[in-house]
């Protein structure tokens, strides 16, 4: 494993050496630090970047560079921020997600915890913060206000503590307080499908159509003759809804409660076992049986089950885990499907590259070296950090 690591770094380096050959080392340094960091680089770490640079050793003089403290406080924070609204806002404010997020890229965790793991970050007791509330903000807006070194006073805690659901039903950043707010919040909990699916596989709904997808976990809400139409649902509302249903139901015991018109004093809810929902008498949330008499044949959620039919058909080409059984129940087991799937990997190098090369892969060049880095970072441990250097050096001769 050493040595295929090793030789996915040469081939990284070998393309770093193509895209860079005609940008001094001074200026490479420059590019790096600024691509990385967000800001320009004292005298003394450019002139250490410049000799790592000279010496071959460009990796070397990025993890320079991510030691600055805007690398966390701005980079990071920018990078995880769209993901965290439905208005893909990068100034949205730090939050629970973006905040878990940037922790797990400093403590080099294997990034597939994103979306499966009990932790959230927050800052350090000894910065006598407010606290962690789950039905506010404030402690983030507080971190963000002081200019909080995140690289050195984030720390991780159990969601289970924080914010009152159990262990087993925290999905990482999907059940942080901020994702609860943006994609349980009203609706019918698609949302928090389709969001994921959007910032963490990096595709929509509709590149995924498949009107060839058994349609019998289709809800309840679902009209199958839209204005009177069937021609409608069998050819377009077939494609999105049979293969999303049957996995938003891992949602179904979840909701967000708020006590204010635009939801901004509110926390995330689940229904825990031996509990039941007042409407649907099941720990079922009730958006789940709402207009269900659009189509009362349709599939009525009775609990928390899921299944991907994605692993048939055309959407095969998301790369799902033949390991894994392609079905289960609730949040943490459905986060564990999707960021084992080929595609979180891939998109996770996209959103990098974009980040720090300021540009999409536009080139053949670009393209091999998105491989590389791809796969580097699946046999290596998924670890993001090393994305990021990987990347940043292979464009700070753009």
């Amino acid at each position: 494993m050493r040595n295929l690591t090793y030789v996915k770094g040469l081939v990284i380096s070998c393309l770093l050496l193509s895209s860079t050959v005609q940008a001094g080392s001074l200026e490479q340094a420059k590019r790096l630090h600024d691509r990385i960091a967000g800001v320009p680089a004292d005298a003394a770490t450019l002139a250490q970047m410049q000799t790592l640079i000279d010496s071959g050793n460009a990796t070397a003089a990025a993890e320079l560079a991510m030691q600055h403290p805007d690398f966390y406080r701005t980079t990071l924070k920018l990078f995880s921020s769209a993901a965290t609204n439905r208005d893909e806002d990068v100034f949205e404010p730090l939050n629970d997600y973006s905040a878990t997020v940037i922790g797990l890229v400093r403590d080099e965790v294997d990034f597939r915890q994103l979306l499966q793991t009990d932790v959230l970050y927050v800052g350090a007791d000894t910065l006598g913060l407010p606290p962690y509330q789950s039905n506010s903000n404030e402690h983030y807006l507080a971190l963000e206000r002081q200019a909080v070194d995140l690289a050195r006073y984030l720390e991780p805690r159990s969601q289970s503590t924080l914010n009152g659901i159990p262990s087993e039903a925290a999905a990482g950043v999907m059940t942080s307080r901020a994702a609860a707010k943006a994609f349980f919040y009203l609706g019918t909990n698609r949302a928090m499908f389709r969001y994921t699916l959007m910032n963490q596989l990096c595709t929509d709904l509709e590149p995924l159509q498949d009107i060839t997808t058994p349609s019998g976990r289709i809800r309840q809400d679902v009209s199958r003759s839209p204005g009177g139409d069937s021609r409608i649902f069998n050819n377009r509302c077939v494609g999105c809804h049979a293969g999303m249903d049957p996995m938003a139901q891992a949602f179904a015991y979840y909701d967000y409660q708020f006590s204010d018109e635009d939801g901004s004093n509110g926390r995330i809810f689940y229904q825990q076992s031996g509990t039941l929902n007042a409407t649907t008498q099941s720990r079922v949330q009730a958006k789940y049986h709402i207009n269900a008499g659009s189509f009362p044949y349709g599939y009525r959620t009775e609990d928390d089950s899921w299944q991907n039919y994605w692993r048939e058909g055309q959407n095969q080409s998301l790369g799902w885990d033949n390991s894994l059984p392609g079905e289960g129940a609730g949040a943490k087991s459905l986060g564990e499907e999707l960021a084992n799937s080929a595609a979180f990997a891939q998109c996770q190098v996209k959103k990098v590259f974009r980040t720090v090369c300021l540009r999409d892969a536009e080139s053949l060049n670009d393209v091999t070296a998105l491989q590389s880095i791809t796969e580097r970072f699946t046999t290596g441990g998924y670890v993001l950090k090393q994305v990021f250097a990987d990347t940043a050096t292979y464009c700070m001769g753009d």
